[in-house]
């Protein structure tokens, strides 16, 4: 398969500077590198591809190799090229890229991490949701050690300069050309050691405590809705700022309503006799109560419709509407005198079928026509 282009595998001019070259191969590095993207070979084709490019494009003399021959003039000159400052700015910028993937900057700046962020999985009713309210949480934490004050180190002793690093946080690892800068794998970024720990917290700087947080549940959340505490989550490494704390909000299932986004949904069973009577029935809503006209002949699964008395959500304008959904009810544990009132009112049905029950009549014509052809 014939190479494409350098300057358009990194997609810049022809007259592009270095670090406009050497930004573009980050982006790319970034994007497809082989540890981000573990089953993708398509992937790391083309990592190694912007790769060449860079070690191409970042030299000048190779660059200009390059302008003139093209990749030919590239692969003739390669045997006797050496390691010369291509590659030296090909593992500056990989080095760049590698801190990047794996949270280690260069030039010492990783001894300071972020602290990591939190989740809490908080249950509420229904009611809760729709209403909004205000709750306490507790979470486990941790925080500086008050007996060392975050220092790690036994009272009346300090921490040292760490040794492997001499109290750069970084260590340098060598490899052919290759020169890449990470975390000291002794004092993990710090600079300095302990040599003889505080009891308290045995040389951690931090002790795990419970703290107790106020969180504020706006009106209309859904299940699956984070609210964000920032800054409450866990406290950085060597002065870093603290994560946040994500509270998860889960709906507990309630005894009579579904949720649907805005609208509420419950089911509604009647009586034969009301369903065929007609009548007026009180039902309940998360506002109190609210009475449905049910006309007679209503039949099973009809879905009546209240207007408004759903729920409002965190980004709705308008509130939801509440959907009754009609189920028939047939009467259980029957008396011998009901089971004949039943039989004398399906007996008097039967002479006007068609009258009372055109549902099944209709029915009934379609399984003939179905067997008839």
């Amino acid at each position: 398969m014939a190479k494409r282009d350098y300057y358009d595998v990194l997609g810049v001019n022809r007259d592009a500077n270095d670090e406009t070259i050497k930004k573009a191969y980050r982006k790319l590095a970034m994007k497809h590198h082989p540890d981000r993207n573990p089953d993708d070979k398509n992937a790391e084709d083309k990592f190694k591809e912007a790769k060449q490019a860079y070690e191409v494009l970042s030299d000048e003399h190779k660059r200009a190799v390059y302008d003139r021959h093209g990749h030919a003039g590239v692969d003739a000159s390669a045997a006797g090229m050496g390691s010369g400052a291509g590659f030296a700015n090909f593992a500056d910028a990989f080095g760049d890229i590698f801190g990047d993937i794996f949270g280690n900057a260069r030039g010492g700046r990783s001894s300071v991490y972020r602290g990591a962020d939190l989740r809490y999985n908080l249950e509420i009713t229904l009611e809760q949701a729709a209403h909004g309210t205000d709750t306490k949480i507790r979470i486990p934490t941790h925080e500086a050690c008050e007996t060392c004050r975050g220092s790690g180190a036994k009272p009346g002793t300090q921490p040292v300069t760490c040794p492997t690093c001499s109290g750069h946080g970084q260590v340098r690892l060598q490899q052919g050309f290759f020169s890449i800068q990470q975390t000291c794998p002794k004092c993990h970024g710090a600079g300095k050691v302990v040599s003889d720990p505080c009891p308290a917290c045995s040389g951690a700087g931090r002790v795990k405590r419970q703290k107790t947080l106020s969180v504020r549940i706006p009106a209309g959340v859904d299940d699956g809705d984070r609210i964000r505490l920032a800054g409450e989550g866990e406290h950085g490494v060597n002065s870093g700022p603290p994560g946040d704390l994500y509270v998860q909000i889960q709906i507990r299932a309630h005894p009579v309503f579904q949720r649907d986004h805005d609208d509420l949904h419950c089911e509604m069973p009647i009586s034969f006799a009301t369903a065929a009577l007609g009548s007026e029935i009180e039902i309940p809503t998360l506002d109190g109560s609210a009475k449905i006209k049910v006309p007679a002949e209503t039949q099973s699964g009809k879905v009546f419709r209240l207007r408004g008395k759903g729920i409002k959500g965190v980004r709705s304008h308008a509130h939801g509407d509440l959907l009754c959904h009609v189920v028939l009810e047939t009467p259980v544990n029957l008396t011998e005198r009901q089971k004949e009132l039943l039989r004398e009112f399906e007996n008097v049905t039967q002479k006007d079928r068609e009258r009372h029950n055109p549902r099944a009549k209709s029915w009934m014509d379609k399984v003939k026509e179905f067997f008839a052809a």
